[in-house]
């Protein structure tokens, strides 16, 4: 996909393949604050050179399209789950996997939690100037045990269903369980009693009909994942070391990105 450059009203502009804040970039050896999102931290596990480029160099990758369709159902899923959450009740997802002992977390700033805009999920890394945070979509309660449990909404379509035995076959999905990993990791850092448990709450749309009608069907499914944190400090600190130095890291021979730049380099 090539991406043109825009401003707020629309407006064609010269594209200079930089970040304009000064505030995104990172001055190695900074003693300011400095943040990195949960999507930062996964690039860094990806490619450390197009993580270092993009945070300590300042290079920004071509603009995509958000994602409405997807935006729109995590909205209506948060309405639905806050609607439970006034009441303290299962929702029917839970019930239906037989979870009725699960029910939404009632806190006074999951609103800010589930906004990385405003904030989201935040903790400082040790006693470093790495403030950590992510935004994450909801939060609910074992109200047995007391453990917070994180999850994560799809939105999806598959002609193959979805599965419990296959779902994390595909290595595409490795992404979501450093996700859920990520918040939990936010969570426990900030005091909670977080349950190994996690779940991603599907949204599979499905081919119901013989044609649209203005109608898309979708199939619910909850996905259990144990999440794992005692890698997150260890690659933390290793993303600093790599932020405070000056050498380019390598590059992952899969990386695409890389590979794209290289053999574009060689025709100019």
């Amino acid at each position: 996909m090539i991406s043109l450059k825009r401003n707020s009203k629309g407006e064609l502009v010269k594209a200079t393949g930089l970040r304009s804040r000064a505030t995104s970039i990172y001055k190695p050896n900074q003693r300011e604050d400095f943040k990195i999102s949960r999507g930062r931290f996964s690039n860094f596990l990806i490619c450390q050179r197009c993580f270092y480029l993009d945070r300590v160099k300042g290079l920004t990758e071509p603009s995509t399209p958000g994602w409405a369709l997807n935006t729109l159902t995590d909205t209506l899923l948060k309405k639905e789950f806050d609607e439970c959450r006034l009441k303290q009740k299962p929702h029917r997802i839970l019930i239906e996997n037989n979870l009725s002992h699960i029910v939404p977390f009632e806190h006074d700033e999951i609103d800010k939690w589930r906004n990385s805009l405003s904030g989201g999920l935040q903790v400082r890394f040790k006693d470093s100037n790495i403030i950590l945070q992510g935004g994450v979509d909801d939060i609910w309660l074992n109200t047995k045990t007391e453990e917070i449990i994180v999850v994560d909404y799809k939105s999806q379509q598959s002609n193959y269903g979805v599965s419990q035995e296959t779902y994390f076959k595909s290595p595409y999905r490795e992404g979501y369980k450093i996700q859920l990993d990520f918040y939990a990791y936010l969570l426990k850092g900030m005091g909670f009693k977080v349950s190994k448990d996690a779940y991603l709450y599907i949204c599979n749309a499905i081919e119901k009909e013989d044609g649209f009608f203005g109608k898309m069907y979708f199939e619910e499914v909850l996905i259990h994942y144990e999440v794992k944190t005692d890698y997150i400090d260890d690659q933390v600190q290793s993303m600093i070391n790599i932020m405070n130095g000056d050498i380019l890291p390598k590059s992952n021979e899969s990386c695409e990105n890389c590979a794209y730049a290289k053999m574009r380099n060689q025709f100019e």
